[in-house]
């Protein structure tokens, strides 16, 4: 009699999922009963928190679902924080869990893992929650979830199975995929009216942002027609490649690009929602644009959201950029957008630091194409502002959206097992790397050639500067640091710590051409005066 978990592994099978993070609990022991003789491999973090950052870093590199199965209660609840990333960035993530038997829903009897309602709690950090309360439910409620990650804004999906439901007879149970739909699509009437607004627009501006990540051949075959600056957010770096006379780089909380969207005639905003931490990083107050604005974003509910467009196009990005570039005439009234972004590029270098220049150039040169995971420290600050990609998912950090803290390692390890020709580089503080430093064993067990370069500055840096720059007396901020070199070597990673420039780019080389992880360490004060900028 095959079971409801054993038929559930098929059915993930056939919708191409391949890897699955998780830490088998004896409420998960019956979804584990198929996995074995599946294809899929299984990671095994060693905290759910872990598991979700895995399947968030998965998801990034590869444009593909993360997978999870997560046990009941305390599993759950360790998970949210991931889950909250993966909302705020639209991050398709798939999370599996279990729940109490469906008799002992709701009674609070105190049963193993027992909450209140598991289903309210997680539906707060996902685009959906369902409780499958009957097996012919799972087929259906699967292909919604693989619907939302291909034709919707893209975020967590968690599903949750009573143990009597996973035990359950499903002997015939469907487990062909549904068709997915397609993602929606723009009517000729918005084209057409957009294509009127930016025929006749002398100074346009494209703003891209994570929405676009797949969509970067339409971007620049738009923004070459309209012979257009492109700006963009940190999801969306490398969707135009830098390399790209159009490419505008930086970040759009720059006084020089924020200069920008307030003089354009028009702006064209795709896939971007505007948010605070891509649009207002340094604390200055919202944006203005004061010409007219047409945004265009799979989600509806986005555009009418932080900033009034006079034409709303709800619609998948890629389809309706080669719609209006498709319908815009050849003749156009921009003529200076090369121009343009040369002097938006020199304002924005101005205020670069070198010394962190040379540290991103020093990552280039020894690992090409290298993805760098990062999460809040000192360097992903200048990279939010001054690192560039020429590709799209070569770039992503958690200091952004959520703003989580212990991201950039499990997150490194889940993009290199979804992306194992590449090199990866987890960059992640000190502070930041306590949170999740276990997972260094996971990579290990894994036997992934993850790069975890830790950025010490002997304390939480950044909090350390707000409260001196707020007058407050530091508290809580300056923390113990352990020896991270000794915790490496004690999880069975190779180490190295560098104190200049060309000793890292040697410990890069040499970790590159090592079978397994590495962890290097850099002081702040070896190679950086302090913070990023002035």
């Amino acid at each position: 009699m095959p079971t409801c978990g054993e038929m559930l592994v098929k059915l993930l099978e056939n919708y191409a999922v391949e890897t699955v993070f998780g830490i088998p609990g004896v409420h998960t022991v019956e979804l584990y009963r198929g996995l074995a003789k599946s294809k899929m491999n299984h990671i095994t973090p060693r905290h759910e928190q872990g598991a979700g950052f895995m399947a968030d870093g998965y998801a990034r590199a590869t444009g593909k679902p993360g997978t999870c199965f997560i046990i009941t209660g305390p599993g759950m609840t360790n998970i949210l924080t991931a889950m909250g990333q993966a909302l705020q960035d639209s991050i398709p993530m798939l999370v599996i869990s279990s729940v109490n038997n469906t008799s002992q829903l709701g009674m609070g009897e105190g049963f193993l893992h027992e909450l209140p309602n598991q289903n309210n709690l997680v539906s707060q950090v996902s685009r959906f929650s369902h409780r499958v309360t009957h097996i012919d439910q799972l087929p259906k409620v699967l292909a919604r979830a693989f619907a939302v990650f291909n034709s919707a804004r893209p975020g967590p999906v968690h599903i949750e199975l009573p143990l009597d439901i996973i035990t359950a007879d499903a002997s015939n149970l469907d487990i062909q995929p549904f068709a997915i739909p397609d993602a929606p699509t723009a009517s000729q009437k918005s084209i057409l009216a957009a294509v009127e607004l930016l025929k006749n627009a002398q100074y346009p501006l494209i703003a891209i942002g994570g929405g676009t990540v797949n969509a970067s051949a339409e971007v620049i075959a738009l923004a070459e027609k309209l012979n257009a600056p492109v700006i963009n957010t940190v999801n969306a770096k490398g969707v135009i490649p830098y390399s790209h006379s159009l490419a505008v780089g930086g970040s759009s909380s720059s006084a020089a690009i924020r200069q920008a969207l307030l003089t354009a005639d028009v702006v064209l905003a795709v896939g971007t929602e505007f948010a605070e931490t891509d649009y207002d990083f340094f604390g200055i107050g919202p944006i203005t644009i004061a010409g007219k604005l047409i945004r265009i974003d799979i989600d509806i509910d986005q555009l009418s959201r932080n900033h009034k467009p006079q034409l709303a196009i709800c619609s998948d990005a890629a389809y309706a950029l080669a719609a209006i570039a498709e319908s815009l005439p050849n003749q156009i009234k921009s003529t200076k957008g090369i121009e343009r972004v040369q002097t938006l590029r020199k304002q924005l270098r101005a205020d670069a630091c070198p010394k962190y220049d040379a540290f991103f150039a020093t990552l280039n040169d020894a690992l090409p194409e290298v993805v760098i995971v990062g999460d809040s420290t000192q360097p992903t600050y200048h990279a939010w502002v001054h690192y560039e990609t020429q590709g799209p998912r070569r770039y992503f950090h958690s200091a952004s959206g959520y703003g989580t803290l212990g991201y950039a390692i499990p997150a490194a390890v889940g993009a290199k097992l979804g992306c194992p020709s590449k090199s990866v580089v987890a960059l992640i503080g000190d502070g930041a790397a306590q949170f999740s430093i276990a997972e260094l064993a996971s990579a290990v067990e894994a036997q992934v050639s993850v790069i975890f370069l830790i950025w010490n500055n002997n304390g939480y840096g950044e909090i350390s500067r707000f409260m001196d720059d707020a007058s407050v007396a530091r508290v809580g901020v300056d923390i113990y640091t352990p020896d991270f070199i000794k915790i490496a070597d004690g999880f069975g990673c190779e180490t190295a710590k560098p104190h200049n420039i060309e000793q890292l780019k040697i410990a890069l080389l040499t970790a590159k051409n090592h079978q397994g992880p590495t962890v290097i360490e850099v002081w702040q004060d070896d190679f950086v005066d302090g913070y990023p900028f002035t």
